[in-house]
């Protein structure tokens, strides 16, 4: 966010919290990109604090994680103190949960492996409508096929993700029948180590589509303890997520950090997955 907008971000949720009756004397940010994330305290909540033109997106988050706290999944949980709904203040549409401080040890890929499979597990217990993964593919694809919206994109370039993402797209999703509800992005960013134990985090990312499609975001070792995952489909849903990664990348309003890097790196992987997926 500007920083601006970031700190009527924060006061937007140490307003609501305590508006919530929770004392919220400050505000740190834990992640700052499109969207926010603070740890207000003392009350020690986390609140995920974005622009109103993502409401529902946060409506959606909100729902999976109600949905997924009766069913047990290694997921962060909605702060129990309050109702499990979205508050809009000042243009923001604010969602409030349990902070988790960190524990500093790496997640090993055994325990990676086993946290997807119980995620997935859990997921093919609720009933929830979300979208396809072929669905943000689209996404995609419109921002690399319009040049207004991604302007500084190179023609080579254009026409690379666009290949990308129209042929994968259609080479995964040509067989439905293994589809199922997806952390959508389980990528190590959005996977904590806490004294609970290794949970997931950012569920707006819920989407359908096969595991594998879940695994590609996981470092490659990840998949090995993963039983009956097909490693060929995990390569070329790996290719397709830079593809994505990429596109987004080089849109003219993207926030990402450190965006020019990720631009040259994000070509760089989606050219290095797809060079792998061609050996087989």
């Amino acid at each position: 966010m500007e920083p601006s907008e970031l700190r009527r971000a924060m006061a937007a949720g140490r307003a609501t919290a305590s508006a919530l009756g929770l004392q919220a004397d400050d505000a740190v940010v834990v992640h700052d990109s499109d969207r926010v994330a603070l740890r207000l305290v003392p009350c020690d909540v986390l609140a995920r604090v974005a622009p109103s033109g993502h409401l529902a997106d946060s409506e959606f988050e909100v729902e999976v994680a109600h949905r997924l706290a009766d069913v047990d999944a290694p997921v962060a949980e909605l702060d129990p103190r309050i109702q499990p709904r979205i508050h809009v203040r000042d243009a923001f549409a604010i969602s409030l949960w349990t902070y988790y401080e960190p524990v500093g040890s790496e997640i090993a890929p055994a325990d990676y492996a086993d946290v997807l499979m119980r995620h997935h597990a859990a997921l093919r217990q609720i009933d929830l409508d979300a979208p396809h993964f072929t669905d943000r593919v689209a996404a995609a694809l419109k921002e690399v096929n319009d040049p207004e919206r991604s302007p500084e994109l190179p023609d080579s370039d254009r026409e690379l993700l666009s290949t990308t993402l129209e042929g994968l797209s259609a080479t995964i999703s040509c067989d439905r029948t293994g589809d199922q509800l997806l952390h959508g992005e389980p990528h190590p960013g959005n996977l904590l180590n806490t004294r609970r134990g290794p949970l997931l985090v950012d569920l707006a990312t819920c989407c359908r589509g096969p595991i594998e499609f879940d695994l590609a975001h996981a470092p490659e070792e990840v998949g090995e303890h993963y039983a009956g995952a097909d490693h060929g489909l995990v390569q070329r849903c790996r290719a397709l997520n830079w593809a994505m990664f990429s596109a987004w990348r080089w849109r003219r309003a993207d926030q990402m950090p450190d965006r020019g890097h990720w631009r040259v790196e994000g070509l760089h992987r989606v050219r290095a997955a797809l060079d792998r997926c061609a050996r087989g």
